[in-house]
Parts: C-alpha cells; structure tokens; sequence
C-alpha cells in the first residue's frame, strides 16, 4: 500500500477549527483528486450540520453487522448531540463500540462525520438547557429526557463534505487532532 502525505494546511486555514487540518479525501486515483486542490471552508459543513433536520446515524453490532437509523440531532459547540432510549438498536451498539458514522440527506451537498459517541452526563442541566433550547428552535418541542433515555454527543474526529455540481474539485477532508 502506498503512503499518503499528511493533509495540508489550507491557505483558508482561518475558516477551519482550532486543531484540524484540511486535505483530499482519501479515495483511490481513478476520482481524479489532485492538488492544488481548492477545499472548501469548514462553516460549509458546520452550516450544513446546524441547519439539517435529520442526521443518519450509523453504527455496528456485535457481529459487525450495520445498522443505521435517522434521527433528530444538534450540532452545538463543535459536536453533535442526539438522543434515544437506552434499549434502541444504536444505543446498545454504541455500548459496545463507540465508533460512529454520521452523514445528513443529501447525495448532493454531502457531509459525513465520523467520530466516537460520548454519553452526556444527564445530571449536567447547563448542557441539557442548552439542548432544550435548541430542540424548542429547531424541532418546536422541548427535549425529551425520561429516565429510559441516553443523550450521546459526537465530536468529529473526520469530516467529509462535497457538493455533486463541483465534484470532484470541492471535496474535502477535515482531519480533527
């Protein structure tokens, strides 16, 4: 297998968080990716996860089988935030396994973070204020904690993102420290 280069730092690197570093995916040869590459700035995939209604969850078994599921989420403070009951399917895999693949709707402006579920503490009311709020803005109804529910946030560790009309020149790489 060959070795690939670190990403580079972007010329943008100001538009990007604290910590990343921004580069090409890493696909095979025959996408056509090449640098000079023009990256897109990360607020492209942060608007994209503050404004999406549906987040598609993806996890794994015990027997490495997938599972995914949407559900409703928030992307505050750098990670994103969804809850369920702790007996559901994603649940009881990310007890197992924390390693998550999370990527919203569209075929078209494509984002794809991949990171491990953190349960959230319940008991820490600033972080669940601060959920209520969003889910009352985002969703019209407050934020459903009863004693069978689990709240996980997912801090990105990989972000991918492109848009169809200017594949493959747009598609970026954001790689978390």
């Amino acid at each position: 297998m060959p070795k690939t280069k670190p990403p580079k730092k972007s010329s943008k690197q100001h538009s990007n968080p604290e910590g990343c570093t921004v580069g090409l995916p890493h696909v095979p040869p025959l996408y056509g990716l090449k640098s000079p590459h023009k990256f897109l700035p990360f607020t492209h995939a942060q608007e994209r996860l503050i404004k999406s209604r549906n987040y598609w969850v993806c996890t794994a078994r015990r027997d490495g089988r997938p599972h995914s599921i949407p559900v409703w989420g928030f992307w505050i403070d750098g990670g994103l935030y969804f809850g369920t009951a702790r007996s559901s399917r994603k649940a009881r895999n990310l007890a197992h396994n924390p390693a998550i693949s999370i990527h919203l709707e569209s075929g078209d402006d494509v984002v794809i973070l991949e990171g491990s579920a953190e349960e959230v503490d319940l008991s820490d009311k600033p972080t669940l204020k601060k959920l209520d709020a969003a889910s009352r803005a985002k969703y019209k109804m407050p934020l459903m904690v009863i004693p069978e529910s689990v709240v996980f946030c997912v801090r990105p560790r990989v972000v991918l993102a492109w848009t169809e009309s200017d594949f493959p020149n747009s598609a970026t790489r954001w790689q978390f420290i």
